[in-house]
């Protein structure tokens, strides 16, 4: 597994930078409204992350879909992510009361982005990147 981590990060690593260096540059030159630009950065960022993990991480596993349907799935892993973070701030926000920028933070992108992870990688390796002998066992 460790081979499978290390890829896994590294793919991750590049989504991150192209997510972020996008959304930097749609709000700053570009223009657009954060929502906007934040929609289409975690697209290109979900887009980078299957790449690297399409032709790097898992390229020896068998495609048992077409590749279309496994972005697909790939794409919802990746939102269930998102939700899971921002689960993290509303809790930690409204639910605890925890409302500074720093607490904001730690909640979003520290635990939040550490649990959001753990789902991306159980997602990635059990979803959309399944071979013969992780389908029987969910475990892998």
């Amino acid at each position: 597994m460790g081979p499978e981590l290390l890829g896994f990060a590294a793919a991750g690593i590049c989504a991150y930078a192209a997510d972020l260096g996008l959304f930097i540059w749609l709000r700053g030159p570009v223009g657009l409204d954060p929502l906007t630009a934040k929609a289409l950065s975690f697209v290109a960022g979900c887009t980078v992350a299957y790449a690297g993990n399409a032709l790097g991480t898992y390229r020896r596993e068998q495609a048992r879909v077409s590749r279309l349907r496994q972005y697909g799935i790939f794409f919802a892993v990746n939102i269930a992510g998102a939700v899971v973070q921002l689960l993290c701030i509303a809790v930690s926000h409204y639910g605890l009361g925890l409302t500074s920028q720093r607490a904001d933070t730690v909640s979003g992108a520290g635990i939040g982005m550490a649990l959001a992870t753990v789902l991306r990688f159980w997602g990635t390796r059990t979803l959309v990147f399944r071979t013969a002998g992780r389908e029987a066992s969910w475990t892998g």
